[in-house]
């Protein structure tokens, strides 16, 4: 069986195309203000990277936790 590419559509560029899913994002980092300017949709890339330091901060977070609980249940790490 041969499969055959779709026609472009007539109004659209020739190629790929792209899905963008648009995300809310948080302008001053606080997920409790949800007053409208304070809201902005962007898409899931830039989203990430305006929360870049929020998560950098929560994966050192996660890090320390892990290590804490290898301190209490096994034997600490050594440096």
């Amino acid at each position: 069986m041969v499969r055959r590419r779709a026609k472009p559509a007539e109004h659209g560029p020739p190629g790929r195309t792209t899905r963008v899913v648009l995300a809310t994002a948080h302008l001053d980092h606080d997920p409790f203000n949800n007053a409208p300017g304070n809201l902005a949709a962007l898409c899931q890339r830039c989203h990430i990277l305006h929360d870049k330091a929020e998560h950098l901060r929560r994966r050192r977070l996660t890090y320390l936790a892990r290590r804490a609980l290898g301190d209490l249940f096994t034997e600490p790490y050594s440096v």
